[in-house]
């Protein structure tokens, strides 16, 4: 089954151009999954049964893990055993009557506009990691890019003059992506003075560097917003999508048309983006009942 996987792992690679934190996922859950499986005596594909797959959910769910976290195993799970029967590895699929797991659709956490203006407000000096993060914030919230799409721009990708810059989403997909003037003005005060000093080699193509002149990572950048948030007075759990999700939803609060932000997101499916309008409403459910006289 190992050497079965890292065939699957490669297809995915190859073949479906997955991220690669996305075939990190895969990775790891499945390779719980087939040490699993092994401990139970099920080395070859035929061996695996639909009370078997189940017991793997049961296993998963005593060791604490949460109704979404095994619902994304499941469908990894899933997707080996169809490439196995594709492949002409097995005959059937033991996951096929298997339901997901019941998860509850918690909304984005995000910010209020507020909060946005402290966040963005906190690394105002003038060093090299101050205009970093500046430019890295405002970025966020003019485009809500995905924060690997941001730690993966280059320099190249930005057309400050035009006004928008390249992004390279899931799977590769490129799209354009406007930016405003208060993020184009971050980014040249970032660009002039802030990277020069960060880029030992002059020769990084990369935009968002580390004190070591490398490209941040997406839990570098995490650490980041995290220490910046608890300057700005911000008690949230700070993910690194925060910004992302604040983008959206205070476009929708002010007009937006849906299938906009659909595209700025990169969103395949307008089904993804739909969950914002859920934000919205619950605030205007909110705000109906602190205001109205008989909320």
């Amino acid at each position: 089954m190992n050497q079965k996987l890292d065939l699957f792992l490669n297809y995915l690679v190859v073949e479906k151009g997955l991220s690669s934190n996305t075939l990190d996922a895969y990775g790891r859950d499945l390779s719980r999954y087939v040490d699993f499986l092994s401990q139970q005596g099920a080395v070859e594909p035929a061996q695996v049964t639909p009370p078997l797959v189940l017991a793997f959910l049961a296993f998963l769910k005593k060791a604490g893990l949460s109704p979404r976290s095994r619902a994304r195993t499941l469908v990894a799970v899933r997707t080996f055993h169809r490439f196995l029967m594709v492949e002409g590895y097995a005959t059937g699929n033991p996951t096929g009557q298997i339901q997901a797991p019941r998860t509850l659709n918690s909304l984005p956490k995000t910010l209020s506009p507020e909060e946005v203006e402290r966040l963005l407000a906190v690394p105002a000096g003038p060093g090299c990691l101050d205009l970093r993060d500046c430019a890295m914030f405002d970025l966020l919230y003019a485009t809500g890019l995905r924060v690997s799409e941001l730690v993966g721009l280059r320099v190249a990708d930005l057309q400050l003059d035009a006004g928008y810059l390249t992004a390279f989403g899931k799977r590769s997909k490129q799209r354009i992506v406007p930016m405003g003037e208060s993020a184009i003005e971050a980014l040249r005060s970032y660009l002039d003075y802030g990277r020069l000093q960060l880029d030992k080699s002059g020769m990084s193509p990369i935009l968002f560097l580390n004190r070591s002149g490398n490209g941040l990572t997406r839990q570098g950048f995490w650490k980041i917003i995290k220490r910046r948030a608890l300057q700005a007075g911000i008690r949230k759990n700070i993910t690194p999508h925060t910004l992302r999700h604040s983008f959206a939803t205070h476009l929708l609060d002010n007009g937006a048309d849906l299938r906009a932000v659909q595209t700025m997101l990169g969103h395949a499916d307008i089904s993804t983006t739909q969950i914002y309008t859920h934000v919205t409403r619950e605030r205007l459910k909110r705000l109906h009942e602190q205001i109205h006289p008989r909320g």
